[in-house]
């Protein structure tokens, strides 16, 4: 099965990485940017409108904003994305299906969330839009029925989350920064989503989609008057109330840089995020400065993380920094997914960088291609009205200076290296930092307590835990050999699997929401096809016999050569503990823990098979392997044996193949099913 991973990584990487690496252009001078100044009016509810004229399109746009301070929802967390995913599931005037089925036919855009809504289409449609989003917004049909299906896919979405150890870094990093009885620090699990109820749901739709700091921002192809005539029709009798404001204690930076560190036996990479807490406001002074040193150290492709982790050692596809801003606490993070072995090393140079751009100057030519990006980026997005939209929002909710965007370009032109470098100090702490890691400990751990940092350990809840114990002592009289033969004991005997001839299998399961099916045909004299379809067609197949091999994906086809060749031909058999058995290169690393279970590790060259210790069954095998000049490590899971003819076979594959792909062996055959004509 490993080398069908190496195959779907080349498939699925090959495509995500097809966008990167793109030269950034020349700037040249830069444009004057007029934006349109908002015609605003109030209705007696407390609803703000603020209308932007602009004939160049006949399209429109409208966005409902409730500008309501955050609010923690403690043991029933759950309660807001309830409401958004039940808003827009009908009305109390229109079922589900009439409504949509009347916004395709405007071919409009019409969505809701827990605080707000949006809708977008042509302007010789716009009453019947606005009156859609309207009705949607503020008669929304909060059914049990609808109320238990959601329920069901958030939850499921999160079973999925808990094997993503971006999920994981994610929650753990927020919880770790802001508190878990923060807004910006509590998580979802399906533990509070069950506190949640419809009535519940109901109590908070009333108390927060109030129209007292609600703002109805329209761009488009409109006339004010015609506008405000609609909005007090429409939203004339919305009933005036206010939500209520409460205030958190804002979260503070540790005493000291450390490493926190969350341990998952499943992370093929570790992923680590840099981290302070931010309180930057739109109008402070060093703002504009703020975001164009992020800008250099980490906003993009050209940032100085990137060519650092990426370009120059080859540890990462990616490393970027972010800083947020706005009316309240937020954070600067410097990210990155790297390989497990270089994790120590990683944390190293992302600290240096952020040291460096805090203590030196950065040059002229630095300067001037971020100042550029941002010019370039900000000049670009004006064409967009739900841009415009939120610019009228921002001025109006954060207090921005009325020409605020009309001297954006001056004053990201106006800071100076100076400025950079004394933002970099206030806003990138590099002594009392943050450094959240997740990863494998058995990996990353004995490195990370020789750095002079020190480590905390917690677990994937952001509770703290003891130290993970990793690579146990193998028991007296274990060795690959026995390990390998009980496996083969386990799942039926060495003498039934030398019965084995041919394998088939078919599996079932979805890639990012687009179902899959993967079949694999193999037999012990090393001839192999794999085929995986999607949506019904043809996406990849792979052919390996022992004189030749190929693939062809989308319809192209690369004949196989070589050291690629020899390494598919040798794991073209039904089950290679046969020949692990007998090879003097297998070795045995240690007791590690997979998903939980103690499991033996045996290595032979870049591999390395789990086998649990209780069971004996393999339930995982790390490959590492090199994509697009970056090494990485893919792992497959096995579960859910069950007997096929007297072998216990795996019916569960989970694959990491930089995505996540869940496999469910739908059938499966022993000595039938395939023929020499398969594999021509």
């Amino acid at each position: 099965m490993k080398k069908v991973i190496y195959i779907l990584a080349g498939l699925f990487l090959s495509v995500s990485m097809q966008a990167q690496d793109r030269p950034m252009p020349k700037p040249g001078p830069a444009p004057t940017v007029n934006i349109g100044k908002p015609e605003t009016f109030t209705l007696k509810n407390g609803l703000k409108v603020l209308v932007v004229e602009n004939h160049k399109l006949p399209r429109v746009s409208y966005t409902l904003t409730m500008d309501n301070a955050p609010y923690a929802e403690g043991n029933k967390k759950g309660v807001s994305d309830m409401v958004s995913a039940l808003m827009g599931s009908g009305t109390t005037t229109i079922s589900k299906e009439d409504f949509n089925e009347e916004v395709d036919f405007l071919g409009a855009n019409i969505n809701f969330w827990s605080q707000g809504a949006s809708a977008n289409g042509l302007s010789k449609y716009s009453d019947r839009i606005l009156e859609l989003m309207a009705d949607g917004a503020l008669n929304p049909k909060f059914t049990q029925e609808e109320f238990d299906k959601e329920k069901d896919k958030i939850i499921e979405g999160l079973k999925a989350d808990e094997k993503s150890v971006t999920s994981v870094a994610s929650r753990v990093t927020d919880v770790l920064i802001y508190g878990r009885n923060h807004p910006n620090g509590e998580y979802l699990s399906e533990e509070t989503l069950n506190n949640v109820t419809l009535a519940d749901v109901k109590a908070d739709y009333n108390t927060y989609f109030v129209p007292e700091k609600a703002y109805l921002v329209v761009v488009g192809d409109v006339k004010t008057k015609d506008v405000k005539k609609q909005v007090k029709k429409l939203f004339g009798d919305w009933t005036a109330n206010t939500a209520p404001n409460i205030s958190y204690t804002d979260p503070k930076d540790v005493q000291y840089t450390q490493i926190n560190f969350v341990d998952m036996p499943n992370a093929v990479q570790s992923e680590i995020a840099v981290v302070n807490v931010v309180n930057l406001k739109m109008t402070d002074k060093e703002y504009f400065a703020a975001i164009l040193a992020n800008q250099i150290l980490g906003g993009g492709g050209e940032g100085r993380l990137f060519l650092n982790l990426r370009e120059a050692n080859a540890w990462t596809y990616g490393a970027y920094s972010s800083i947020g801003s706005g009316k309240y606490v937020t954070s600067f993070r410097a990210t990155s997914s790297v390989r497990n072995t270089v994790t120590d090393s990683a944390i190293v140079e992302i600290l240096n960088e952020m040291k460096r751009i805090r203590t030196d100057l950065v040059s002229h030519e630095d300067l001037k291609n971020a100042k550029a990006k941002y010019i370039g980026n900000f000049v670009m997005r004006m064409e967009s009205p739900s841009t415009v939209a939120s610019y009228a929002l921002r001025t109006e909710t954060q207090n921005l200076p009325a020409d605020f965007y009309e001297n954006y370009i001056k004053n990201i032109n106006a800071v100076t290296a100076e400025d950079i470098r004394n933002a970099a100090k206030k806003f990138f702490s590099v002594d009392k930092a943050r450094i959240v890691v997740v990863g494998k400990a058995a990996d990353v751990v004995p490195a990370l307590e020789k750095s002079e940092i020190p480590v905390f350990y917690f677990d994937k809840w952001g509770k703290k835990t003891d130290k993970p114990v990793v690579n146990k002592p193998v028991p007296a009289g274990v060795t690959a050999k026995t390990v390998l033969g009980n496996y083969l004991k386990a799942i039926g005997g060495e003498a039934a699997v030398k019965n084995v001839k041919t394998v088939y299998t078919k599996s079932t399961g979805t890639v990012q929401g687009t179902p899959l099916e993967l079949v694999m045909k193999v037999t012990t004299d090393h001839k192999q096809l794999v085929e995986m379809k999607a949506m019904g067609m043809t996406m990849m197949k792979q052919v390996i016999t022992d004189k030749m091999g190929y693939m062809t994906s989308q319809g192209q086809r690369q004949d196989l050569t070589g050291d690629d060749l020899a390494d598919l031909q040798e794991g073209a058999v039904p089950f290679e503990e046969l020949d692990l058995m007998n090879n003097g290169e297998v070795e045995l690393t240690g007791i590690e823990s997979i998903n939980g279970n103690e499991a033996y590790a045996v290595k032979k060259g870049s591999t390395t098979y789990y086998y649990d210790v209780k069971s004996n069954f393999k339930i995982a095998e790390a490959r590492e392997v090199e994509q697009m000049g970056q090494k990485m490590v893919q792992t497959t899971y096995y579960g859910d044996y069950k007997d096929v003819k007297g072998i216990k076979m795996p019916h569960k594959i989970d694959m990491n193949v930089g995505i996540e792909i869940a496999l469910t062996v739908t059938e499966a055959k022993i000595n039938e099913g395939v023929t020499d004509t398969d594999f021509q």
